[in-house]
């Protein structure tokens, strides 16, 4: 590992200051878990790490306005412990249940998994964001891809968003908020991330000199789910996700949230889908057609049209556990 610089501040403002405008100087450690491995493999090397256990504002989960506030330093098991969450937005601990280590648990952040970077073994790998070879051709539409994007992949971004908690918070309606030397902002999760053009961009929106410091979520007026389809239930990313979120009038589906995971660039809301919910009682047919609509216009690459099947079936049991139906 390259050596590095390591500050540890009091609060937001003293960590704001250890900042950079400039990618690399400076990153954000909070459970360590995407970044101290990607520093390992030297895939990413800041010259200073600025770590944010010591700040307390960034801890805990309390009341916010009819919603609730999540700090940036609050783990997965924290999230999945927590008796409100548990009671109000079941598609979240659905979702911190799929993370199957005790240590990434433990130790990982909820935040962290919403900014966490790319899986792709390319990227990994140490051929950067876009795996292009020098002509700008990508190597992955002819390459290893089994586990590559199914929807948004006409380039040159193939590679899937690799947060468990994106799909569910954005079928939640909530947000972030982002502070810098500058303000604050507040940013809903779904436009949190982006399709990188170059090599040169990123796939969040995101500055270098940003922090997010907390989730807010929204009042808990909907009924959700989260469904994930792994290859192995020990330490592994899914293969593909859906979490749904649906008003209900009685039986019937006033208006509904479907977001897919782990499928395209970016988490991947179905509007699609969507509609095929929308005024309808929510039975067996009606979520394998929400299911169906989701991956309609599905662009599989050569190794892994087999994911197809499997978000259409995630949408389908995503729907049926969010209105009482699993």
């Amino acid at each position: 590992m390259q050596a590095f610089q390591y500050a540890s501040p009091k609060t937001v403002q003293e960590a704001l200051e250890h900042l950079s405008s400039t990618w690399g100087e400076a990153d954000i450690l909070a459970g360590g878990t995407d970044l101290l491995s990607l520093m390992k493999e030297r895939v990413h090397e800041p010259k200073k790490v600025v770590g944010l256990r010591g700040i307390k504002e960034l801890h805990g989960i309390s009341k916010a306005g009819s919603g609730l506030r999540i700090g940036a330093m609050v783990t997965v098991q924290e999230l999945a412990d927590n008796k409100q969450i548990q009671k109000a937005y079941p598609a979240l601990v659905q979702a911190a249940e799929g993370i199957t280590s005790p240590q990434m648990r433990s130790m990982g952040t909820v935040v962290g998994d919403l900014l966490q970077r790319p899986r792709c073994w390319y990227f990994r790998g140490g051929m950067g964001l876009l795996a292009q070879e020098a002509s700008g051709k990508s190597l992955i539409p002819n390459g290893e891809n089994r586990y590559h994007a199914i929807l948004g992949n006409k380039g040159p971004a193939y590679f899937v968003n690799a947060s468990s908690f994106a799909p569910a918070m954005i079928a939640l309606g909530a947000k972030v908020k982002v502070v810098s030397k500058g303000g604050s902002r507040e940013v809903e999760v779904e436009k949190l991330y982006r399709m990188p053009a170059g090599q040169s961009e990123r796939e969040l929106d995101l500055k270098p000199d940003e922090l997010v410091t907390e989730i807010v979520l929204p009042a808990a007026s909907a009924r959700s789910a989260t469904y994930e389809v792994r290859e192995r239930q020990l330490l592994d990313w899914p293969l593909t996700a859906a979490a749904v979120s649906l008003e209900m009038s009685g039986n019937t589906v006033k208006s509904a949230r479907v977001v897919l995971g782990h499928v395209a660039p970016t988490p991947w809301r179905s509007s699609q889908a969507e509609q095929a919910l929308a005024g309808k009682a929510v039975s067996e047919e009606v979520a394998a057609a929400a299911g169906k609509a989701a991956v309609a216009a599905a662009t599989p690459l050569s190794q892994n049209k087999y994911k197809v099947q499997l978000a259409s079936v995630a949408v389908k049991r995503a729907v049926l556990a969010a209105a009482g139906r699993a």
